[in-house]
């Protein structure tokens, strides 16, 4: 059984507009056409010098490999700029508490702390590299900067030896 729809009034060729907007730049679909005009309206007496002919060939096949050339270091330079490692490498040196998982059954068991030693990538996704030898997503970081529970671990262990104390030498 086959069923009808309806067709988008804009889709029909009297609804599209009929006027064209005159573009100041010469692409190489238009100086093909304009070169193919070229030589089927010429005078067969006088045909064109076959030094020009080339001449304009050879500048259109340089244009169009420097537009390739443009082309493909865009594509480039925007792949760079999407890179996850390249824009996470600025967390690099920072402390982040991160939540952990249970292996086994994925469940969120607790939240650690650890200080980015690199970043890298993973299937698309920026993996940062801790010092406590940890490889973490950035998707799990849920705090950027030293936590409290970490600022009192590093004050209690920070003076461990009475000699370095400088209240008193006991």
């Amino acid at each position: 059984m086959t069923t009808i729809t309806s067709i988008d009034p804009s889709l029909y060729l009297s609804n599209q507009p009929k006027t064209r907007e005159p573009s100041s730049e010469l692409g190489k679909d238009e100086f093909l056409k304009l070169l193919i005009a070229q030589m089927q309206n010429q005078n067969p007496m006088n045909t064109m010098d076959e030094s020009e002919f080339i001449a304009q060939m050879a500048s259109f096949s340089s244009l169009e490999q420097m537009t390739n050339m443009s082309n493909s270091m865009e594509l480039l330079v925007n792949n760079q700029l999407v890179s996850p490692a390249i824009q996470y490498s600025h967390m690099i040196g920072e402390t982040v508490n991160y939540r952990t998982f249970d292996k086994e059954t994925g469940r969120e068991t607790g939240v650690e702390s650890g200080k980015i030693i690199s970043v890298s990538q993973q299937d698309g996704w920026a993996v940062f590299h801790l010092e406590n030898g940890e490889k973490i997503y950035a998707d799990t970081v849920i705090e950027v900067g030293a936590s409290g529970e970490e600022t009192d671990n590093q004050s209690e262990n920070e003076v461990t030896d009475p000699s370095e104390n400088e209240e008193g030498e006991e």
